[in-house]
């Protein structure tokens, strides 16, 4: 147990740390408040140190709290900051420009938050299963590739280029077509992806001589209505905060900002509240174990519930990013439910 003196001493060090990146000695928090004399703060510093929560970084030096203390001050001591009027305004005119599509809105989410902290962001639209695949198309580019065009109810458009094997003639594609708009167009995405491995191959054996093929171009072409869309922006900041000099970190820092599967997964493992906030080794990756993540959960009304996240330095500002996220989430929730009002309509 620590006493409400020293809670007042840990909150005050972490709120002058992560504002100035400096250690805090006694002077500056009788400065701030601190009642006490400079010889009983020292005191308290130190059993705060004991308790785990403070380090010193050489013997002259003011305190700076460890991964404990940030745990402690996030868990016990927060109180968000109101956001300021320009950062809403902010926020509210970049969701104020015309969208074509979902995923634009969830790509630019990523970007203004990004903006708005110089810290590594990430956005996760709402989820794949809410959707209805509405549109399949094939266009031919040349003998031996086409695009394929898939198109859901929550105005999603993924397009990709695939290479046809030279046992795919022109003849199969349009029948290939044919099967999934009369089979799979309409449907639920959880069917779709339920009918490809139940009654699409007994299909396809039934009109190709390589049905094997064939499954395998659909699934290609069809996976893409079932990826989820990470967005993430300003990946290369995390140098600014978090990576050592050391050129296979770099490396690997940047070939996990490449990794979509991962990313996701730290994006949607489990939180007891909307907004969580995970400290060096609770990240779950020891790439990130000097850096810290704030992810949030927002619903959209109908259409299932998204995820936001920062990445930044653990001696981020809580109290301030913990109540620009919360807004921001509540922002791009109204955004989002106001563009699937305009799609129902």
């Amino acid at each position: 147990m620590i006493t409400e003196r020293q809670k007042n001493i840990l909150r005050l060090i972490i709120q002058e740390y992560t504002n100035t990146g400096t250690p805090v000695g006694s002077k500056k928090l009788m400065e701030d408040g601190i009642k006490s004399s400079s010889a009983t703060i020292r005191n308290d510093m130190k059993a705060l140190e004991e308790h785990g929560l403070l380090l010193k970084t050489h013997s002259s030096s003011g305190r700076i709290p460890s991964m404990d203390g940030y745990r402690y001050y996030v868990d016990h001591l927060l109180s968000p900051t109101q956001v300021a009027h320009d950062e809403l305004e902010t926020i509210r005119h970049s969701f104020g420009k015309e969208f074509h599509e979902i995923n634009d809105i969830i790509e630019q989410s990523a970007e203004i938050l990004s903006d708005l902290t110089s810290y590594t962001a990430f956005s996760l639209g709402p989820e794949v299963k809410e959707r209805k695949l509405t549109g399949f198309r094939i266009v031919p580019l040349n003998d031996r590739q086409i695009i394929a065009v898939i198109v859901t109810d929550k105005g999603n458009v993924e397009s990709q280029v695939f290479a046809i094997p030279a046992s795919v003639s022109s003849q199969d594609l349009e029948k290939m077509t044919q099967i999934i708009n009369d089979k799979l167009v309409g449907q639920p995405l959880l069917t779709v992806y339920h009918r490809l491995r139940t009654e699409i191959p007994m299909i396809l054996h039934r009109y190709f001589q390589t049905p094997d093929g064939m499954m395998n171009l659909f699934d290609a072409m069809l996976g893409h209505a079932f990826e989820e869309k990470v967005f993430v922006s300003g990946r290369m900041n995390v140098l600014d905060f978090g990576v050592k000099q050391d050129i296979d970190q770099l490396k690997s820092v940047y070939s996990f900002m490449q990794n979509t599967d991962a990313i996701t997964h730290l994006l949607t493992a489990e939180a007891d509240s909307p907004i969580a906030i995970r400290i060096g080794s609770e990240i779950g990756n020891n790439l990130l174990d000097n850096m810290s993540m704030i992810t949030a959960t927002y619903e959209v009304t109908g259409h299932g519930k998204g995820t936001i996240a920062l990445l930044g330095p653990t001696s981020m500002p809580y109290s301030k990013m913990f109540g620009l996220v919360d807004v921001f989430r509540n922002e791009l929730a109204s955004k989002l439910g106001a563009y699937y009002r305009f799609l129902d309509e």
